[in-house]
């Protein structure tokens, strides 16, 4: 079958700025999180590799553009670091080699026939911010919208797709209920707080946006997780899953879409005790600025049944597992490297969601990807990493984005996660994502894997058989 996709799609990858420009002496920035926290406890990383052995993309940023030229880009999501566009967010004074540096890069992509797709926060908060509570401070909000609104004023004359965050679950589930992100608290309603936030900054960024005299256009990027129940004629496994959806996806799905939060989650949280502090003024603005585009990111599926298991409510307050179970799922098909499951029509089923419940929102598959662990054991007498794996990966989600899009569904893209091997937090590069390698025991020196070589072809016929 010719799986042939519509003229003008996105294709590309997408990265971050905190995982690939790493840190280098004299280049202005100040510390984010992630600095602060392997500074602190570099065991906790893989192989204790930090921040600042990144891909190295600050000073290697001219090739890779060509590289991503050479595996068929037409598009590239990054993000800008705030701590390195705006080191003193008191001061707000703009780093000027962080300006000239984002600069050129969007000057090498557009260059290249690489349409720039930006994204304001991956993650990395800036540490004096942190200090002051992180996204539990309201007053954090403003700070990021002076710096939002310095990124728009100094690059949205180039730049013409804006997100204002990736995954903004993650912080939550990261620095607020498992440890995996700094400030490692385990703390459900500073994580209801903290997703509170993030949704706000999102809609003050998007009114700010708006209000300039820019051609572009803005949204977020969020890990949409399908939530399946074990049995669907079960109707305690269904709420069970309801619950989780609401938590992990439509708690950020819908005032990013429909501008308010989804009813059904807001009597839990009042029932719970976990309400966040709120104002009117800052739910009319989630209210009234809603996104003009959404990125989706697709992993893997999540499976859910009734609570089975005994709850232990610790000193910390409840979590979310706390009212479900994890179902494992017999027979799943697994990513072992990840520990992730591997299922192609949750693509499908996340992109008819947004057809029938979110106003088909125009959307394009911003990350997606597969991790493998030791990949240097696929390398052939040429050099080169025979990674048919991840060609089979991509082909078989394409393929039910193809069937969304005959549907109907207004998917206009698809980005892999990553263009280059890049670091990924505390597992640093224990696993490998990208098109192209990189080795650092050699420079962070670069190869185009077997995949980056199927998918300039892909990208050159717009499609595949």
């Amino acid at each position: 079958m010719n799986y042939q996709f519509p003229e003008g799609f996105w294709w590309g990858s997408a990265a971050s700025g905190p995982q690939t420009e790493g840190v280098f002496k004299g280049d202005g920035k100040a510390q984010n999180i992630w600095d602060f926290w392997y500074e602190e406890k570099p065991e906790k990383f893989f192989n204790e590799v930090g921040p600042d052995k990144t891909s190295q993309f600050y000073k290697n940023y001219h090739e890779d553009v060509q590289l991503m030229k050479a595996t068929g880009h037409n598009s590239f999501r990054t993000s800008i670091q705030w701590s390195r566009l705006i080191p003193d967010p008191e001061t707000g004074e703009v780093n000027p080699k962080a300006v000239e540096f984002y600069n050129d890069v969007i000057n090498c992509l557009l260059d290249q026939g690489i349409e720039p797709f930006m994204n304001l926060y991956h993650f990395d908060m800036p540490m004096v911010l942190q200090e002051k509570g992180g996204w539990l401070n309201r007053k954090v909000v403003d700070y990021y919208v002076f710096y939002a609104k310095t990124c728009f004023e100094l690059f949205g004359d180039r730049v013409k797709k804006w997100f204002t965050h990736n995954e903004p679950i993650v912080p939550v589930e990261g620095g607020y209920l498992y440890g995996w992100h700094y400030p490692e608290e385990v703390n459900l309603k500073h994580g209801v707080q903290v997703a509170y936030h993030e949704a706000l900054a999102s809609a003050n960024a998007i009114e700010v946006y708006h209000s300039l005299d820019l051609t572009g256009e803005i949204g977020i990027v969020l890990n949409l997780t399908p939530s399946y129940p074990r049995d669907l004629g079960n109707e305690a496994d269904v709420k069970a899953a309801r619950l989780v959806d609401g938590l992990f996806n439509r708690s950020f799905l819908d005032p990013a879409v429909k501008g308010h939060f989804p009813e059904d989650i807001v009597a839990w949280l009042k029932e719970q005790d976990l309400m966040p502090e709120t104002t009117l003024e800052d739910l009319a603005t989630i209210a009234e600025n809603t996104i003009d585009l959404l990125g989706v990111n697709y992993y893997q599926p999540r499976r859910v049944k009734a609570k089975e298991s005994p709850i232990e409510i610790s000193s910390n307050g409840i979590l979310p597992e706390d009212f479900y179970d994890v179902y494992d799922m017999p027979g799943k098909k697994m990513n072992p490297y990840r520990g992730w499951e591997i299922y192609e029509k949750g693509i499908y089923d996340t992109l008819m969601n947004l057809k029938e419940n979110y106003h088909n929102i125009r959307c394009y598959i911003s990350e997606n990807g597969m991790g493998v662990e030791g990949e240097e054991r696929f390398v052939n007498a040429e050099g080169m990493i025979e990674d048919d794996y991840r060609i089979e990966f991509v082909k078989d989600h394409l393929k039910w984005v193809y069937q969304a899009i005959q549907e109907g569904s207004q998917v206009q893209g698809y980005h892999m996660w990553t263009c280059m091997d890049n670091w990924s937090w505390l597992n640093a590069y224990k696993n490998r994502y990208g098109f192209i390698a990189v080795d650092l025991d050699q420079e962070a020196k670069r190869t185009i894997k077997k995949s980056g070589y199927w998918f300039k072809e892909l990208t050159k016929n717009n499609g595949f058989n």
